[in-house]
């Protein structure tokens, strides 16, 4: 036989956890249609040949990764690749999280949802209405326009809620009034045609921090438990889909947030995913959110907590979107400035000596309360370390030096010719350290997801967590290491079910033929750097990584040890998939 790629040789790690055996994967019309084991007597190797073969002798092959909370809605319009993620051995992307997107949307709502958008996942404004065609107005147009283009990999979306608010209500959707009968009626009418057009689920927010660029609650906020019911039941109606919530992690009540939501799943009868944070310090409330996860689970419910497996957090720098002086008016004054002349103006004593003793001003970034948050608070370095000692915090640095904090933050800030970087670690690093991430990376119960790709272009920089489970997580943590087959295992099948995504996230014939070969011992995580490759000249934060020998996408090769080809099998994918048949 002749196959379109006949990978030979490699590790293969199956996506579901299996123990790692030596073997030949073999695909055709994009999927996977043979896979034989080297100890196999009846046939250790693929018969035939490809029209491409890759030797993964020494390598890792395994199934391409899914990214269940992504932020693609503009870049998959105006832009064929999905970088970071698909430079991290992402291989579907799913987008519509938080509640917020570009559809449905009316022409004179455009600007309310750029506005949404610039303000909740930091896109600026004018990257959207540069980059943004605006061919369509509802939801299946959406879907449509994003079909249209070819892209690196595959996408996925849900139907957003601020856009369906501000569709079905108009002003009153976004100065977040009571949806009417006649509200609620429509959006479970539009809900249903969503998912009958393509719609993975629904996405909304609770969150306080996800304002507007205005500084206005975002139009979902505080919705209705019949609103969500509604839209659940239009969902319903139409077959079901997954409900993606982000609850008010910062008033620290799940309970408040999240009841309303189990208990619609729970009579509807839909699964749901949820963003689950770990506060550095104080109670432990994520324990109530897991305690109400196993509830809803034993009375029948299908129900994931999303767990970051590293520090959720920011990355300020002086030509990023903030730095702990980005509010102080002294620093306003020059902030305009080239960086280079930025830096000079710096070094001046007595520009240091203006910045350092001003105040901060009122007007900012709404995460900007973490921008002197010292000792949680690390140079960023290459590679960079996402599990720092608290002894390389900003505050610990600086009582060594016998300066304060602020001092030292403005002279890291300059190394690298004002091109560094620090980390501030806002969630997930409990105690120091990453050690309840990875007891809740273990649980049934909860999935590996939050990346952000596509958002938070100059703040965050997050989907290349793929690379770090396999670089800190596997390979180089002094203690607590994780096996390699639970976390590709956590990385493929595991959020391919919960998407409802059954024909992808395992090695196995008619799966799709999605695949990573790896160069384990190569793997290295690069520091985030800054490209102006966005609509306008907007610039966004990329990160990069060594040891991806070549990711697959329907058995075409996208990307060669890290250079991408130009292959573009990428496509929509329209609603739930099944299972291969046996």
């Amino acid at each position: 036989m002749t196959y379109e790629l006949v990978i030979r040789g490699g590790t293969i790690v199956d996506g579901l956890g299996g123990e790692p055996f030596v073997g030949d994967v073999a695909v055709s019309d994009g999927v996977i249609a043979a896979v034989n084991r080297a100890d196999d007597p009846e046939g250790g190797t693929v018969d035939g040949s490809g029209d491409r073969e890759i030797d993964a002798s020494g390598l890792l092959v395994t199934p391409g990764f899914v990214d269940l909370h992504t932020h693609y809605d503009g870049q998959a319009i105006w832009s064929d690749r999905m970088t970071p993620s698909s430079a991290h051995g992402v291989t579907t992307a799913v987008m519509g999280n938080c509640g917020v997107g570009f559809a449905p949307c009316r022409a004179e709502d455009h600007d309310v949802l750029v506005d949404v958008m610039a303000g909740v996942e930091d896109i600026p404004g004018v990257v959207m209405v540069d980059g943004l065609p605006w061919t369509w107005e509802t939801f299946p147009e959406f879907l449509d326009a994003l079909e249209a283009r070819h892209r690196d990999i595959d996408v996925a979306a849900f139907l957003p809620h601020s856009p369906l608010r501000v569709y079905v209500m108009g002003q009153r959707g976004v100065d977040r009034e009571p949806a009417t009968v006649e509200d609620l009626a429509l959006m479970r009418k539009l809900a249903a045609e969503a998912v009958r057009a393509g719609a993975l689920g629904f996405a909304s927010s609770r969150l306080t921090l996800h304002k507007t660029a205005g500084g206005q609650p975002i139009p979902s906020y505080d919705a209705e438990y019949a609103e969500i019911e509604a839209i659940a039941r239009g969902l319903d109606d139409a077959g079901g889909g997954l409900l993606q919530f982000v609850p008010d992690l910062m008033a620290g009540d799940y309970e408040g947030s999240l009841g309303a939501v189990f208990d619609v799943a729970g009579k509807v009868g839909l699964p749901v995913t949820f963003t689950l944070a770990i506060g550095n310090a104080g109670p432990p409330i994520h324990l109530d959110a897991l305690a109400m996860v196993e509830k809803a689970n034993a009375n029948g419910g299908d129900v994931t907590g999303q767990i970051f497996p590293r520090p959720i957090g920011l990355v300020l720098g002086l030509d990023l979107s903030g730095n702990p002086f980005v509010m102080y008016p002294s620093y306003q004054e020059i902030a305009g400035l080239p960086l280079a002349e930025r830096v000079a103006q710096m070094r001046k004593p007595e520009v240091r000596e203006r910045i350092l003793t001003d105040k901060p001003g009122s007007d900012g970034h709404p995460l900007m309360f973490a921008a002197q948050a010292w000792d949680y608070m690390f140079p960023l370095g290459d590679p960079p370390n996402y599990e720092p000692s608290p002894r390389d915090s900003i505050g610990a640095r600086a009582r060594d030096r016998g300066v304060s904090p602020l001092e030292e933050a403005y002279d890291r800030l300059l190394d690298d010719d004002g091109q560094a970087m620090l980390l501030v670690t806002l969630a997930n690093f409990r105690d120091n350290s990453l050690d309840t991430v990875a007891e809740l990376i273990q649980r049934d119960d909860v999935v590996l997801g939050l990346g952000d790709g596509g958002a938070h272009y100059g703040m965050i920089c997050d989907a290349s967590f793929p690379t770090y489970l396999l670089t800190h997580w596997v390979r180089d943590r002094k203690s607590g290491r994780l096996e390699m087959a639970q976390v590709i295992r956590e990385l493929t099948s595991v959020p391919a079910r919960i998407a409802g995504l059954h024909d992808r996230g395992r090695i196995a014939v008619g799966y799709k033929g999605d695949l990573n070969v790896i160069d384990a011992a190569a793997l290295r995580l690069h520091r985030p750097v800054l490209k102006s490759d966005l609509p306008a000249g907007g610039r966004r934060l990329d990160q990069t990584a060594d040891g991806y020998v070549a990711t697959v996408v329907s058995g075409e090769v996208i990307a060669e040890n890290g250079v991408p080809t130009a292959a573009r099998p990428g496509r929509l994918i329209r609603g739930r998939r099944p299972a291969p048949a046996a």
